[in-house]
């Protein structure tokens, strides 16, 4: 039985998350059901990251294990004729026997989209948070910085299964603008996420955008470890895994 790695693109405004749950729909029950049935048996698909509800990815990475004696082209072409529209495998490749996508990754990048200006967007309604008052960038991009190192981020998420630690280290954490000067992006690259992370992180970032939480004590919120001392989570529809690397 040959392993498989493969990158994965979805939109996830109709789905329960990656993770499958029974009667739900799921992105990795999606790919399973497309798999098993051209593979004619169960096959369990492995994801670099469990995103939630309504969260998109660009670059989710995916593996799992088969016998296939045609090409990758064929599989992966069969694969996506069975998928719906929103989910689309962009890469099909032959792994090696010890590549797990989630153990073996070394980082994963997630962008935040916010739409900031006073009209919303019917048409990237799913994929940006619309916040129509005006936003202090440079505030917003000096509280950033402080997320950037090892630290405990315990006031920003909770533990995912089987990593009890809420202490991961960030590689990079800026903001940029998007595609338009009204399109404002958070980057974040990190070795590892607590779950809702990212989405607390800009929940209160954005209050320091807005003036009610300064730079200094967004990163006396961070030292606190205190979950109550942070912003509400944002939608989870403004959110991207735009990259996994290994």
């Amino acid at each position: 039985m040959a392993k498989f790695r493969i990158t994965v693109e979805y939109d996830g405004t109709a789905y329960h998350g990656w993770q499958l749950q029974k009667s739900l729909p799921t992105v990795q029950g999606a790919l399973e059901g497309a798999l098993s049935r051209i593979l004619t048996v169960p096959v369990r698909v492995h994801g670099a990251g469990r995103t939630d509800a309504g969260v998109h990815a660009t670059g989710q990475v995916a593996h799992f294990s088969a016998d296939w004696n045609k090409s990758l082209e064929a599989l992966q072409k069969a694969c996506n004729a069975l998928l719906p529209p929103d989910v689309v495998v962009r890469n099909l490749v032959s792994a090696p026997e010890d590549f797990h996508a989630r153990h073996s990754a070394q980082s994963k990048t997630y962008v935040y989209t916010i739409l900031n200006g006073p009209l919303r967007c019917a048409l990237n309604r799913h994929y940006t948070w619309h916040i129509p008052f005006s936003l202090d960038v440079d505030a917003m991009k000096h509280a950033a910085k402080l997320l950037e190192g090892t630290h405990d981020f315990a006031a920003f998420g909770s533990p995912t299964e089987g990593t009890p630690s809420t202490v991961r280290r960030i590689l990079s954490a800026h903001w940029s603008n998007g595609n338009s000067s009204d399109t404002l992006q958070f980057t974040i690259i990190g070795t590892g996420f607590l779950r809702y992370m990212v989405r607390s992180l800009v929940g209160t970032l954005v209050p320091v955008g807005a003036g009610k939480i300064d730079p200094t004590a967004f990163g006396k919120i961070l030292e606190s470890c205190d979950r109550s001392q942070s912003g509400p989570t944002a939608p989870p529809h403004g959110l991207c895994l735009a990259l996994v690397e290994y």
